[in-house]
C-alpha cells in the first residue's frame, strides 16, 4: 500500500505503545509500529472506515508510511521502543504526592511548583536560568520571538530534525535555510552552514539530535540550540537551548512540556513576559506574545523525576555499550554503522545506519521488536515547505540518512537479554 495514497486516522496509545511493565503487546488486536514512539491503536469507531486495510493485516503485514502492521498473535516476544508505565511505575508514591500536593495548594498556573522546578533544573543543566515553557515546540517558539526574529529574516538550520525545528521558524514569519549535516553525527555541518548564511540570516539553529551534542558553527550569528534530546549532553553555549519534555524524552512529563536554558537574564525575562502573552504587568501588553506557560502539575511531576535523570541516563550509554559489543560479535554486513562512541551523548535514541532499512523493519516487527524511523522524510522536502525551491538530492547526505537510519530500543529498562534478542535478529536477517 502506497504512502502516498493512503492516510489512516491513527490514535496514539494513550501509553505512548506501553501495554504493560514488560513492554508486551495489547491483545486488543491490530497495532501500527509506528516511526516515533512505538506501537499506535487503531480507534475502534474507524474500524469500519479501514476494514479492508485490517483484513490485509490480518492475512500477514501490510505497508503504512515505512511502518508495519502487524498481528500480536504471531509474535512470541517483544521488545518495546519507550517503558514509560514502568518509569511511572517505580515513582508512582511520589508522582502522586506531588500531584496532591499541586491540587491541595490550588496553584494551577505558575507559582512555587514552576519556580522551584525551575530551579533546580538550572543547576543540573548548569545554567543561570531556566523557564519553564508548554512544550518543545514552544520553547523554540518564544525564543525565535525574544530574539525578535519575523518575516524578512532568515535562520539556517538542520533538514535532519523533528518538524518543530523548522515549523517555529515558518510559525514568526522567517524563511527556514537547510544547510546539509555531518555523515557521522547527523547533526547540521557547521562548515555547510556558515556557507548557507546570507545578510538576511539573523540566527542559525542546530539540533543536537538524539541526544548527541553539535558542533556549533563559529559565527558573529546569535545561535539557538535546540536540545529537545539531549538535555544535559552539554552546556549552553549559544543566546539559549531550547528542551521537550514530552513523555517519551529522557526527562518526560505526564504531558507537554518544554523550557528555554539561557545565561542571559534579561532574555530569559523577555522570554517570561512572552509566555504571558507578552503582559507586564498583568492586562498591560507591550508585546505580542502567547500562552506558553508550564503547568505547575507538570512541573511537580518534573521535579520527582529530575534527580533521577542523570542515572537513567547512565544506564542508557550503558545499554550503548553492550549494543556495541553486541554487533563486534554478531555477523552482520560492513555497512551497517553503529552511532559515535561519544562520551557526552544522551542516547535519547540509538539510531543506526543499514542497508535495506525497510525491509529489516519489518523483519523485526513480525519477531516482536519495535523500531523507529527518525526521519522518513528530511524537512527541506516536505510538502508545506515546497515554496522554498529545494528538490530531491539538493541535501544527499540527510536524504541517505532518511533511507538508512533505524532507531532501537535503548531506554533504561532495556535488558541485557533483550538487547541480545533484538542484535540476534537484526543478524538473523542479513543472513537470509
Amino acid at each position: 500500500m502506497s504512502a502516498q495514497k493512503e492516510h489512516l486516522d491513527l490514535a496514539p496509545d494513550p501509553e505512548l505503545s506501553e501495554q504493560d511493565d514488560r513492554g508486551r503487546r495489547s491483545r486488543r488486536g491490530i497495532c501500527l509500529i509506528g516511526h516515533d514512539q512505538g506501537r499506535y491503536h487503531v480507534r475502534p469507531s474507524l474500524t469500519r472506515a479501514i476494514g479492508p486495510v485490517l483484513e490485509r493485516a490480518r492475512e500477514g503485514s501490510d505497508r503504512y508510511n515505512g511502518s508495519m502492521v502487524t498481528r500480536s498473535s504471531s509474535i512470541a516476544r517483544a521488545v518495546p521502543m519507550r517503558r514509560v508505565k514502568a518509569e511511572l511505575s517505580a515513582l508512582r508514591p511520589a508522582i502522586d504526592a506531588a500531584i496532591a500536593r499541586v491540587l491541595d495548594s490550588a496553584r494551577l498556573i505558575g507559582g512555587p511548583e514552576v519556580a522551584a522546578f525551575e530551579a533546580e533544573l538550572a543547576r543540573i543543566a548548569d545554567v543561570e536560568m531556566a523557564v519553564g515553557v508548554s512544550s518543545g515546540t514552544d520553547a523554540l517558539l518564544v525564543s525565535l520571538m525574544a530574539m525578535d526574529i519575523g518575516p524578512g529574516d532568515e535562520v539556517v538550520t538542520t533538514p535532519f530534525s523533528f518538524f518543530a525545528t523548522a515549523g517555529a521558524i515558518a510559525r514568526v514569519g522567517a524563511r527556514p535555510v537547510f544547510a546539509d549535516i555531518d555523515d557521522d553525527s547527523l547533526n547540521l555541518d557547521p562548515a555547510r552552514a556558515l556557507e548557507a548564511c546570507t545578510a538576511r540570516t539573523r540566527a542559525i539553529l542546530p539540533v543536537h539530535l538524539f541526544g548527541r551534542p553539535a558542533v556549533l558553527p563559529r559565527a558573529d550569528i546569535p545561535i539557538l540550540e535546540d536540545a529537545a534530546q539531549s538535555l544535559t549532553a552539554a552546556p549552553v553555549r549559544g543566546q539559549c537551548a531550547t528542551s521537550s519534555f514530552f513523555p517519551a524524552k529522557n526527562l518526560g512529563a505526564v504531558g507537554d512540556g518544554g523550557a528555554v536554558l539561557t545565561g542571559d537574564r534579561l532574555f530569559a525575562e523577555r522570554i517570561r513576559i512572552l509566555c504571558n502573552h507578552g503582559a507586564k504587568p498583568k492586562y498591560f501588553h507591550h508585546h505580542i506574545g502567547g500562552n506558553f506557560r508550564l503547568d505547575a502539575l507538570q512541573a511537580a511531576v518534573l521535579r520527582v523525576k529530575l534527580p533521577h535523570l542523570a542515572g537513567w541516563i547512565q544506564a542508557r550509554r550503558s545499554n550503548a555499550r553492550r549494543y556495541r559489543t553486541l554487533f563486534e560479535q554478531a555477523d552482520v554486513p560492513a555497512e551497517l554503522r553503529l552511532p559515535a562512541d561519544v562520551s557526552e551523548h544522551t542516547y535519547n535514541q540509538f539510531v543506526i545506519r543499514v542497508p535495506q532499512r525497510d525491509a529489516l523493519r519489518v523483519h523485526l516487527a513480525d519477531a516482536g521488536v519495535a523500531t523507529a524511523v527518525y526521519y522518513p522524510l528530511p524537512l527541506h522536502l516536505q510538502p508545506c515547505f515546497a515554496d522554498l525551491g529545494y528538490r530531491p538530492g539538493a541535501l544527499p547526505v540527510a536524504e541517505r540518512a532518511a533511507e538508512d537510519a533505524l532507531a532501537l530500543p535503548i531506554d533504561p529498562w532495556l535488558e541485557p537479554e533483550e538487547q541480545d534478542y533484538v542484535v540476534d535478529r537484526i543478524a538473523a536477517f542479513y543472513r537470509r
